[in-house]
């Protein structure tokens, strides 16, 4: 029986799994069985009002300190101002976190879209991680994008097997087992690009099965796709922190709906300014938020 005492400035700096071992017939190898976790889920953390930015470390600090699996790390934005990039295990994980930083710590926060770990192969041979688009090499030094991919399994009721498949499809997903559990209820086992189900898809299948139908998933894996950075631009200047990306396929419709939606959510200014979605060079997407309007007959009503 005993004690140790360290020297080390940070509870951050112990990972578990660290093997304390005498000077005497010390051990070469670590204990077997710990490896780091790894987060499968990005997004960027900032607060609303920039003089809680440092509230905002501490907190995130306190958070990683009693959940290994969460992670973080400072980044900028010329839009959102200073905040962190935060790697989540999952959905759930992460939105644990974003409302422990809203209702424990009392923070004002802003999330942006989540995105997932892709590996980037470029034609010299060098293969990088990439989970923010804004380190995504130029497209004429990349030779392949793989984009990690999950096996889902759902249960739901026999009469809601066309919708759920057509959700699949949707998804760019394929059905690879089917099998009945009792008279009424069916499991549907399926592999998904992990992309697909990030935002909105948990909503979309409880809608689409009234509610019945459960999903639970596992990473299988990465798979090559033809992934695009779709960049956002705000009067024609690139916002990095709306940049994502995405199947090519489905750029043309994530575009509109991120501009859709920015126009909506941006107050009018004096000038007329374009929200636009681009890849490369081409606009694929644009909305226009209007320029306020000079109301001639408001000295008319006193």
């Amino acid at each position: 029986m005993g004690y140790l005492i360290g020297t080390l400035k940070s509870p951050a700096d112990i990972q578990i799994g660290d093997t304390v071992t005498s000077e005497k017939g010390s051990s070469t190898e670590a204990l077997p069985g710990f490896a780091p976790i790894k987060p499968m889920v990005f997004s960027g953390i900032y607060t609303v009002d920039t003089g809680d930015y440092e509230k905002c470390r501490q907190s995130l600090e306190k958070l990683a300190l009693n959940d290994s699996a969460f992670t973080f790390h400072a980044e900028s934005s010329t839009a959102l101002g200073f905040g962190f990039r935060c790697g989540f295990l999952g959905l759930l994980h992460m939105e644990v976190i974003q409302e422990r930083l809203r209702r424990e710590f009392d923070l004002d926060i802003i999330s942006t879209h989540p995105g997932v770990v892709y590996k980037v192969t470029q034609k010299d041979g060098t293969v990088l991680e990439i989970d923010n688009p804004v380190f995504l090499p130029d497209p004429s030094r990349i030779e392949t994008i793989e984009e990690p991919v999950i096996s889902a399994f759902i249960i739901c009721m026999n009469e809601h097997i066309g919708e759920i498949l057509r959700l699949i499809m949707d998804r760019r997903g394929e059905v690879t087992k089917t099998e009945s559990i009792d008279v009424s209820r069916v499991m549907l086992t399926c592999t998904m690009p992990l992309n697909e189900i990030l935002t909105d898809f948990h909503d979309y299948l409880k809608s689409a099965t009234h509610g019945y139908a459960s999903m639970d998933y596992e990473y299988s894996g990465y798979q090559i796709s033809p992934i695009v950075k779709l960049e956002i631009l705000l009067n024609s200047e690139p916002v990095d922190a709306f940049s994502t990306m995405v199947h090519r396929d489905k750029a043309v419709d994530r575009g509109r709906q991120i501009c859709k939606a920015l126009s909506e959510a941006i107050p009018p200014h004096m000038f007329a300014i374009p929200v636009q979605a681009a890849l490369g060079r081409t606009v694929i997407a644009r909305e226009t938020i209007r320029a306020f309007r000079k109301d001639v007959t408001a000295k008319l009503y006193g």
